[in-house]
């Protein structure tokens, strides 16, 4: 496991921390309480993968699907709302997931059954209100 602390204004840092340690991992699962960054860091990512839409938690979506000018495609999944496990299936998570596309999510631990093998976990620790903590690990799932 690897440890960054960082403040707010240095996100940019944290992202390339994120980048090292990810290496050719596709699917990555943010975890964080409510507030902790999430989305603000996914929107830091994006930028340093040059994705030029708008990127935003899908909260209502489920999913949203990015590109950048390479034609990189990522998909970025918020499951805060979903109550039945089982509605990602309904949308076709496992195909997404082994699309070889980046697949970026919030909330997976809704959904924990039904995670891929292997991930990159990103764990957010709101130390302060300008503080974050990223915990950064790669997981194989024993489902």
């Amino acid at each position: 496991m690897t440890q960054f602390t960082y403040e707010l204004d240095e996100i940019d840092k944290a992202v390339q921390a994120i980048l090292a340690v990810a290496s050719e991992e596709k699917v990555w699962v943010f975890q964080g309480d409510m507030g902790a960054g999430k989305t603000t860091l996914i929107k830091a990512l994006s930028r340093a993968f040059s994705i030029t839409d708008q990127v935003s938690s899908p909260t209502f979506g489920i999913v949203n699907h990015y590109e950048n000018p390479s034609g990189t495609i990522f998909y970025h999944f918020d499951f805060y709302r979903m109550d039945d496990p089982t509605e990602a299936l309904d949308i076709g998570i496992e195909e997404y997931f082994y699309s070889g596309n980046y697949c970026w999510l919030e909330w997976a631990e809704k959904i924990a059954a039904f995670l891929p093998e292997n991930f990159l976990l990103v764990r957010i620790q709101n130390d302060s209100d300008t503080k974050r903590t990223l915990n950064l690990q790669h997981v194989e799932n024993a489902n």
